[in-house]
């Protein structure tokens, strides 16, 4: 019988996005190196349970060298991907990429090695072991927006489940990200037609959402979004909310200005 996990596990690159805020810098209005480091983990540690399926814990990160600093307003975008696997170790690599919302302008900020270590809850499997790595593409990087996180105790409501206004902030977001791609331009909300919860999310559980430019106006745009949530040890997945948003682009004075693809 085999005692490797036997959970769905994924070795395609797991990314978490997230905007640089002024809370975010230091004194010269760069991102803190440690709010990057954190996020380099989170996103180290949600790409080795879903390659897994099983509670892993940071053995040891390698040397992180910041070659180009993400400033106020840029978009930061971690991306990890499992490159090693021992019999219950793990190792991925993590990218930090920072992105200019006017003109699209990336650079990469660092790169990162973090090495993890499965815990299997049946402790008393000795010969649990992590699946073979198999080689796969990476898929095409589109101007929509697909990130992940985890939520904490300090999201959830006191059953254990995360807020609604949590869910929807993470949607806008995404919603924020995927226009400002699309138009070069930074966005604002301008409204909230439609938002459809099907399900609760637990403490624990991996968020993902999906959010997509459906419609352009002259000056707004239309994105759709679906939020997931995973079971980190199962990888059972479900729709848990859609909705929709109206964006609209946005000049220094934040005048709307029409968009141009």
């Amino acid at each position: 019988m085999s005692n490797t996990p036997s959970g769905v596990h994924t070795q395609s690159p797991t990314t978490l996005i997230d905007i640089v805020f002024p809370g975010d810098t230091n004194h010269h209005g760069t991102f803190f190196g440690g709010a990057g480091l954190a996020l380099m983990d989170r996103v180290a540690f949600i790409a080795a349970t879903r390659y897994g399926r099983a509670p892993f814990v940071t053995a040891s990160c390698e040397r992180v060298d910041f070659r180009q600093p993400a400033r106020i307003g840029h978009i930061v975008e971690f991306t990890a991907l499992p490159v090693r696997a021992g019999r219950r170790s793990l190792t991925i690599e993590v990218e930090m990429v920072a992105e200019a919302i006017a003109g699209r302008e990336r650079h990469v900020c660092t790169r990162g090695v973090f090495h993890m270590v499965a815990i299997p809850e049946e402790q008393s499997a000795s010969d649990w072991m992590l699946p073979p790595l198999k080689s796969q593409a990476e898929p095409p990087r589109s101007e929509g927006a697909a990130m992940v996180d985890i939520v904490f105790p300090d999201q959830a409501n006191s059953a254990g489940k995360m807020f609604g206004g949590e869910a929807v902030a993470y949607m806008t977001k995404a919603a924020f990200i995927a226009a400002s791609r699309l138009s070069g331009r930074l966005t604002v909300l301008a409204s909230s037609e439609r938002i459809d919860f099907s399900r609760p999310i637990a403490v624990g559980e991996i968020v993902e959402v999906c959010a997509e430019v459906i419609e352009i106006g002259r000056t707004s745009m239309k994105v759709q979004t679906v939020l997931y949530s995973e079971n980190l040890l199962s990888g059972e997945r479900h729709i848990t909310a859609t909705g929709h948003f109206v964006m609209v682009a946005v000049d220094a004075n934040h005048k709307p200005v029409v968009v141009e693809r």
